[in-house]
Formats: C-alpha cells, structure tokens, sequence
C-alpha cells in the first residue's frame, strides 16, 4: 500500500537541486525511510540533470536499477542531491546549481562529487543517501563530512540508469549516519541486473559484525601516510588504527609502489572515458535545442560551450587528447598498464593481510576557493583513486577531527569482500569512540 511521506527539510546548505515535498512509500525493510538519491542516477517523474545546466529540464523515463530497488523496499525517494557536474569534482565547487556548503563548517566544502548526498545525511535532513565513486566521490565528501560512505566492489552494484563519466571506474554506493544504516542500504541496493553487463550476481546480505575484527592482519601502506598528508591526519589515522589493534586486530607494515602513478593513470582513464560519454550531449541526442541555424559543427560548439562547466570542457579536452591519433600510445595505452600494476600490488598485498587501513582524505576539508588550480585539487585524491583502479571495495568511516572538521578512516578490502570492510568499519565505530 502506497503511502505519501511529508519532506519538510529546510535545504540551508543547498544539498538539494531538487526536493520533493511529497514522495511516496510503501512496504518493506525501508518503509517509510527517506532516501536522497545523488542527481546523476535516473529517477521516473522526477527531474535528473547530473550537476549540469545541459540537462536542466531533462525528466528520465525510467528508474535506475537501485532506484526501483529502493522503491520495492518501500523507501521515498525525497530528492535529489547537488554533485560537481558530471561528478567532475573533489569539492560540490562544479556544480550547475551552485556550491553545497559542509554543515561542520559552512565556510568549507563538503567534498565531492557527491556532496549534496554528504551534506543531506550530515545534517540530519535524510538518514540514507545514494552517491557514486568513480575516484572516491563517496568517501571524500563523507570523510568531509563526518558520515559513513562505502565504494562497493566494482560490479556489485548494478550501473543502469547511471548517467556515466567513466564506466570502468564508477560505482554507485551507500551514504549513512552510520555503519549499520550503510550496510542496511547497501543490501538493498546489491541485487544483480541483467541490464548490467558488468553487474556481478553477488547479493549483499550481511549484519555487520564487531567480533570479525579479532585476529584480522590490517595492512598499513607506507604511502598513505607519506608526503602530502596533514601530519595531524595521519596522527588521527593511527590512533584509529591503535584501536583496532586492541580489538583483536594486527596491523602489519606495507608498500603499494604502483600508487606512485596511480593518479596520473585514474586522470588519463577518467578523462578519455569522459570525452566519448559525454559527446552525445550535442543538441540533438541530448541536451537543450539552441534554436539557432547554423551549420551542425557550430551548434554543437555552441551548446557545448555554453552549458557543460570550465571543469568538464577542461576533461573533455584532456581525454580527447589522450584518445588521438598519436598520443594514444603514449597516454592512455600506458595508463592501462599502470592501472594493471595497481591491481597487481592490491592483489598481491591483500594475499598478505586481510584489510588496508589509511586516511580517507589526505588533509580535513577545505575553504571554498582554496584549491583554485586544477593541479592542487586533483591531488586531493590521492589517497582514494587506487582503489577504483582495482576495483575493489573501500569504505570511509569516522575517526576524530582535526582542527575542530572530520577525519576519515579508510578501510579497503579484497574483490567482493564488502562485507568484511563494513565489519572492519563497524568495529571501529563501535569501539572507536
């Protein structure tokens, strides 16, 4: 039985490019629940435009896979969250609609791409929130923002209905209060898709679980903890890591060499990915009609330059670079190996131990404007690109603050082995604080 659910949320950090005042719910495990829903996953009826002034107006015929999950576990869905535009962002800065503001402080960003899904469920407007991660676009706005995010495995989350940036790379995935609301989500939303070519028949149905961090090996990367992290951050980290250790839990020293080229490699793949996604946003396939009559070539500039954001027309140039003829190799033929020699040292250091533990983030968040070159605010995500490039499950979870502002514990785990990330998580939570 369909039930209407009041959304009265007073939006002072403009989380939201949409609200729906009045959603609908029904019956199941989330009845009842709001849910906001990040605004590049498609939702029937309801407004989508990914971040981006090209898709302003632009109403999906149809539900993403987890949208359609969320609405048979009886969930409203009551908005949809402000991101960097395409998820083209590290701080909510890129937006179409504006920034979103960081309820720990609303001088500072609240993190991104997902920062509207971050800022809804730390300021107690939403408890559950859907985000995406293509290069940690869930667990930095949630290491910012002082919430629980979890990237799940690439493949266990189904991609249909996602407006895609980089489909190798991006995964959607949980946004809570907690641990257990995360996990509670995240079992919701892990059914296979048929749809999917890269969907994984691995449903995710766990209870999180304190006693599963007794005799577990943590691998500490001596990379996550090198130059360019706040030493305060990583102070917090280790203490973080102490815990564990007296819950049961050994923490063995590592090296991931590979991380070395880790973000030039993500930047290459982004990018190029990026150049052929978003080509179909010409005026014709999508995005708005210009009205004016001009040859194609001039028209399709024209939209283009006019309303995709200085951030995504500097992606688009960078990927359509690398992808040409003669840079090919040089570029995006050599990211791949790189990306390979990722995976190759998570697989090989995950044989060793059974999680990895380091910053989320590897500073607290910053002032809105502080990181006005691109160079600087890429380098932000330092920490949270390899494990995209391995496509293995990586979680951020509370674990003190610096300077009065959050800091994020990551925990990273094997291919499909969400559940013992979320164990790890949950430990700390439960006897972090």
């Amino acid at each position: 039985m369909t039930q209407i659910l009041s959304f009265d949320a007073e939006d002072e950090y403009n989380a939201f490019i949409t609200i729906c005042r009045e959603a609908e719910y029904g019956e199941g495990p989330l009845a009842g629940r709001g849910v906001a829903v990040k605004d590049n996953i498609s939702t029937a009826g309801i407004q989508t435009t990914a971040g981006s002034r090209i898709l302003e107006g632009y109403i999906p015929p149809y539900d993403a896979h987890v949208v359609g999950l969320l609405k048979s576990a009886g969930a409203a869905i009551v908005g949809k969250t402000n991101m960097d535009e395409f998820g083209m962002g590290t701080s909510t800065e890129n937006s179409g609609f504006g920034p979103t503001t960081n309820p720990c402080d609303t001088n500072r960003v609240p993190g991104g791409s997902s920062g509207g899904s971050a800022a809804a469920v730390a300021s107690g407007m939403v408890d559950l929130a859907l985000g995406t991660d293509t290069g940690g676009s869930i667990r930095c706005p949630a290491s910012y923002c002082g919430i629980v995010g979890l990237k799940p495995t690439y493949g266990r989350i189904s991609r249909y209905g996602l407006i895609a940036y980089s489909n190798s790379l991006e995964q959607i995935g949980p946004m809570g209060q907690t641990v257990s609301d995360v996990s509670g989500l995240m079992e919701v939303i892990s059914a296979y898709d048929f749809h999917d070519s890269t969907s994984y028949n691995a449903p995710y149905t766990h209870t999180p679980n304190a006693a599963a961090v007794e005799g577990l090996k943590i691998g500490v990367p001596a990379e996550y903890f090198g130059v360019g992290v706040d030493p305060a951050v990583a102070e917090a980290v280790r203490t973080a890591i102490g815990r564990l250790e007296s819950l049961g839990a050994e923490a063995v020293p590592c090296t991931i060499p590979s991380m070395a080229y880790a973000l030039a490699a993500y930047y290459v793949t982004c990018t190029s990915e990026a150049s052929s996604n978003l080509s179909r946003f010409d005026g014709v396939r999508f995005g708005p009609e210009s009205g004016r009559k001009k040859m194609w070539h001039d028209e399709f500039r024209g939209i283009r330059g006019e309303k995709f954001g200085r951030e995504v027309q500097q992606r688009i140039m960078l990927g359509t670079f690398a992808l040409s003829a003669g840079y090919y190799g040089k570029y995006y033929a050599k990211a791949q190996i790189a990306r390979a020699n990722v995976r190759a040292d998570f697989e090989r250091v995950l044989s060793e131990v059974d999680v990895i533990c380091g910053p989320t983030m590897p500073a607290v968040a910053f002032a809105f404007g502080e990181k006005s070159d691109p160079l600087s605010m890429y380098l932000a995500d330092i920490l949270t690109v390899p494990a995209n490039l391995a496509g293995v499950p990586a979680i951020s979870v509370p674990c003190g603050t610096v300077d009065s502002m959050p800091v994020g514990l990551q925990i990273i785990g094997r291919h499909f082995e969400d559940e013992l990330v979320v164990d790890t998580a949950f430990a700390y939570e439960q006897g972090g604080n």
